[in-house]
């Protein structure tokens, strides 16, 4: 999560991703991101397992920033919310079919 591009850095955890960054969103999860208002999500992995997403979380944590900055625009160069579209309808790339 972020303010910004460029701006400040959160990395948690979370076993629901769509709630946890509602709730960054809206304000309504203290501390650290609502402090700092980091409410877009430029960013994620998923993993299968709870252990193993705590592990990369606290490896992330340990890496200097310029690393996280390159993890962020080798995949999210412009630095989008990729939250945005979560409350949208798809959008069909050849449409349905009728068959």
């Amino acid at each position: 999560m972020t303010n910004g591009p460029y701006g400040t850095l959160y990395v948690g955890v979370t076993s629901n991703l769509y709630q946890r960054v509602r709730q960054h969103r809206d304000g309504t999860f203290g501390g650290f991101t609502r402090k700092h208002r980091l409410t877009r999500l430029v960013w994620f992995e998923t993993f299968e397992f709870m252990t193993t997403a705590i592990r990369r979380e606290k490896a992330i944590k340990r890496y200097r920033r310029d690393w996280k900055i390159n993890l962020i625009e080798r995949d999210n160069p412009h630095w989008l919310d990729l939250s945005l579209d979560w409350d949208r309808p798809p959008v069909w790339k050849h449409g349905p079919t009728d068959e």
